[in-house]
């Protein structure tokens, strides 16, 4: 283990089971490594403003700006340190409790579960803090340009969409796994590696 603290930006959308899977890795990585993250939202629903979309996705975008409105205005109003709890108890309803359709229930749950006002469930359907969603949104998808998705990691500081990863990996494997993007994000002109997807999520 290294002796140098580490830093980890971690950008994400809570209805977004790919970031979801890559944040219980991270949460793993932070038992077996000396990094320091840094929790940020970014938003689907901005991110496929003005794309042609087939219809239920379009319906997913739109419903998709409740959760993220809402982590943001905790954050606004209640500082950066609420943002993973909150995203911790949207996101375990809406991936392995399955109750993305049941999303304002969901956020009602979360915030009791968090202890922050209930009263922050009605920025789900405001766009009184869009500028700051939006801008927090800008600060990840400019590190890696615009033809990426959720999540978005910083490794000290380079940014890469991923990585995309199922089940996620649990003690010295997810170790390992941090260990290999730090080096190759420490390459200056590496990219991406990709393979097609033969899996989706599988939440343990």
């Amino acid at each position: 283990m290294s002796d140098t603290t580490s830093t980890a930006d971690f950008w994400f959308d809570p209805i977004c089971p790919w970031a979801w899977m890559t944040s219980r890795w991270m949460m793993e990585v932070e038992k077996v490594r000396d990094i320091t993250v840094r929790w940020h939202i970014m938003s689907l629903a901005v991110l496929n403003e003005g794309r042609e979309l087939p219809a239920d996705y379009r319906e997913a975008m739109d419903r998709a700006w409740g959760p993220a409105r809402v982590v943001n205005a905790a954050r606004e109003l209640h500082g950066e340190e609420v943002v993973k709890p909150l995203y911790d108890a949207i996101g375990t309803r809406v991936h392995p409790g399955g109750r993305g359709a049941e999303m304002e229930q969901v956020i009602d749950e979360a915030l009791a579960e968090v202890g922050l006002p209930a009263d922050l469930a009605r920025y789900a359907t405001s766009d009184e803090f869009d500028d700051s969603l939006r801008a927090s949104h800008r600060e990840g998808i400019e590190r890696v340009g615009e033809d990426v998705g959720t999540p978005v990691v910083a490794f000290n500081g380079t940014a890469f969409f991923g990585p995309v990863i199922t089940p996620a990996p649990k003690g010295e494997e997810a170790g390992r796994l941090w260990d290999g993007c730090v080096l190759v994000a420490g390459v200056p002109g590496f990219y991406e590696l990709k393979r097609t997807r033969t899996s989706g999520p599988v939440f343990d």
